[in-house]
């Protein structure tokens, strides 16, 4: 019995000791691996965006509309009827320190007056001034944490008159597990992120 208890301690002790795993979004594109900080200030947007993934959701999809200087958009695409009948929509969560910064990770909406976001649908700010007449409007639920390099790229490929590129950028959208340190080796500090 006595060897069983001590089992059981170091058990809880190697436990305690393991690095914490965090739940980042993973967007892998024909030009690479695009990686996404999911903020807890907007709880039901990030558990969207992870019940999504999960699913597979966006896997079918495109980045459908990529406006250099502006955003990189993809999932589900826009439509004249905008997202009325979708059962992907959220309230708003805005919160006054997270803003429309270069690498800043949205969910796209229509023009409806309660500003309800479309999970089902993202995108990320390219441009490197920010959009701040963005902010309040927008839900802003995330931050790229690699691959802007590949945004920077992808939001000037030849496009349609619609912005959608010619040659589509599929999307492969997962949930991977990091540790804070391998977070930290990628550079990320959310301080270093202006006004947030």
């Amino acid at each position: 019995m006595k060897k069983l208890l001590v089992f059981f301690s170091l058990l809880i002790f190697i436990a305690g000791c393991a690095p914490k795993q965090f739940e980042v979004g993973q967007i892998i594109t024909p030009k690479g691996e695009i990686l996404v900080w999911l903020f807890d200030e907007t709880p039901k947007h990030k558990e969207a965006f992870l019940e999504l993934a999960k699913q597979e959701y966006w896997d079918d999809y495109t980045f459908n509309r990529v406006i250099d200087n502006f955003v990189a958009q993809g999932g589900c695409p826009d439509t004249p009827e905008g997202f009325a009948n979708s059962i992907h929509l959220l309230e708003p969560e805005f919160n006054d320190e997270i803003k429309h910064v270069y690498g800043a990770f949205g969910a796209g909406r229509d023009d409806n007056p309660d500003k309800l976001s479309a999970a089902c649908q993202f995108y990320i700010v390219q441009n490197p001034k920010g959009l701040p007449r963005l902010d309040g409007n927008y839900m802003i639920y995330g931050h790229v944490i690699k691959g802007m390099d590949l945004i920077d790229q992808i939001v000037k490929v030849e496009t349609d008159s619609q912005d959608a590129p010619l040659t589509p950028i599929t999307l492969d959208v997962n949930v991977i597990k990091m540790s804070d340190q391998e977070i930290k080796d990628l550079g990320f500090d959310r301080t270093s992120i202006p006004n947030y």
